[in-house]
Formats: structure tokens, sequence, C-alpha cells
């Protein structure tokens, strides 16, 4: 049976034309203040933490461990503001993100490079893939031993648990990135003439950045635990004090009030890394590649 077509009149194809036209307006990212942003991603970080210390002090009036084992949130907090008067908190804190951020970038260097390497030959990620994985799940305080034998008690000691502990990481966290790439990005890339080290740069890299940031993440998480690790063992006057140092003479001193006040320090800063640093970075990425979600309304 034959349909009648409806011929298109004026009114309709301006009503067609201006739809064609909304289609190709591109869509604006809202930019909240930063202030706002900033309250957003530290207010429920300060209600967990709250009711932490509520549970924290609950438990200490039930007398569920002894207070030697369990002081107060109050006793900690005095360990906590004496560590600070004094200077130690300051100079501990300054030493460990010292090595922390050295160490970090040089697993970052030694990690996308490694990285790339594997995600261009499938023969090196089936040969060192599984080796990767393997060196990921090895406890990082299993090389401070090794990496004490090689470098005594040194910085290199140090560093060297930091590579090994975040570079797996890294490399694994970029492999996952490329995979997700869509073999459309790289089919374009070959069509227009981007082989090699082109493709990877232009290519290959950029579009895997969104995922490769989750690994850049858990390879800072990996680089602090191993830093912590290597300063708990690596005791050396040589060495300074930074945080792992801190948590070992109150340990040695059993002062738990100074252990749980050098814990949170510990914590603090990994909180404080993520919500200064790749918080920010990982919005801006994501916003960038029209991925937040949300859109103009003006």
């Amino acid at each position: 049976m034959a349909t009648e077509t409806t011929p298109l009149t004026r009114s309709s194809a301006d009503e067609l034309a201006a739809g064609l036209d909304a289609l190709e307006t591109p869509v604006v990212a809202e930019h909240a203040p930063w202030w706002r942003e900033a309250w957003r991603s530290v207010w429920p970080v300060l209600a967990a933490l709250a009711t932490l210390v509520l549970l924290w002090q609950v438990a200490y009036l039930l007398e569920l461990k002894p207070p030697y084992a369990l002081p107060s949130p109050a006793d900690t907090w005095t360990a906590f503001v004496e560590a600070v008067r004094d200077g130690t908190a300051g100079r501990a804190v300054a030493l460990s993100l010292q090595r922390a951020v050295v160490g970090f970038a040089m697993s970052v260097v030694v990690g996308v490079a490694l990285g790339v390497a594997l995600a261009a030959s499938s023969f090196l990620r089936r040969a060192l893939g599984p080796i990767i994985t393997g060196l990921q799940t090895l406890p990082s305080v299993a090389w401070v031993p090794a990496a004490i034998i090689w470098f005594q008690l040194s910085n290199a000691t140090i560093y060297a648990v930091i590579l090994l502990g975040a570079v797996p990481s890294i490399v694994n966290g970029l492999l996952s990135g490329t995979d997700q790439v869509p073999p459309l990005y790289l089919r374009v890339g070959q069509v227009l003439g981007a082989q090699g080290w082109t493709r990877i740069r232009f290519v290959l890299l950029p579009a895997a950045l969104p995922g490769f940031l989750g690994g850049l993440k858990q390879g800072w998480a990996f680089a602090w635990r191993s830093l912590m690790a290597a300063e708990l063992i690596t005791m050396s006057p040589q060495l300074g004090t930074g945080l792992g140092q801190v948590l070992a003479i109150g340990r040695d001193t059993s002062d738990m009030a100074l252990v749980v006040a050098a814990i949170g320090l510990i914590f603090l800063v990994g909180i404080a890394i993520e919500l200064l640093f790749f918080a920010p970075l990982e919005r801006h990425v994501l916003r960038a590649r029209g991925l937040t979600g949300r859109v103009s309304t003006s």
C-alpha cells in the first residue's frame, strides 16, 4: 500500500535546520566555583573522619583494650600537638614527601617507558606481562632486606623499594588504559599516516589517558606504602627521620599515642595528595573529554 509523503513546508524546514544546528552546538561543561568543588570533595571526608574518631572514643570508654594499647583521641591529639610544636611532625612530613615525590617521579618515567614498550609489542607483553603482575602482588616490605644488602642504609635503598613497589602498578595501569582505546582511533591515526612513535605519542597515549589516571593513582598509593615500609625498617641517623621512622620510634619506646599520631599523619598526607592533586587532575581530564556528564543550562 502506497503511503503519501507530506510535503516539507517552510516552517518544518526551519525547524529541521534549527535542530541540525543544535546538534552541532558544542556542549559547554559547567564550571562551579573552585571553593564549591573543594568543599564538595572535603566535607564527606571530614564527616567520615569525625565518625571514626567518635567510634574510637566509644571503644576507649568501653575499655576494649588497655589505655597503653588503645590511647584516647585526646591523648593522641596531645602527642600530635607536641610533635608539631617541637618540629618533629613537620620535618618528618617534609622528608617523607620529598622522598615520595622523587621516587614516584622516577617510577612514572620507568613505568611509562616499560608500559609503552609492552603496549607496542605483543611479544614483550606475553613475555613480561605475567612477571609485572606478579611483582605487583609482591609486598613492598619483601624488597627492603634485599635493598639494604644492595645499597646499605642509604636513600638509594628507599628509592629502590619505591621503584619496585610502584612501577608494576603504573605499567599495568597504562596497559589497562591502552586496552580501552577504541580501535577506530588507531585506524583513523593509521589512515592519517601516524606510524611508530608518532602513533603512540599522538593517538594511543592521549586516548588512554583517562584510564591511565587510575593506574597513576594506584602507583602513587604503592609508592607511599613502599616508602613507609622502607622507612620503618631502615633506621639510621644519616637518613633523617621520616614518618616511617617516627612510627618505628613510637614502637620502640612503646608510645602508642605517638604510633597512632604517626599513623594519622601518614593517612592524612595520603588523603591530601588525593584531594589536592589527583582529584583535580582527574576532573580536568574528564571535563576536557566531555565525560563528566554535566552540561550548561544557559
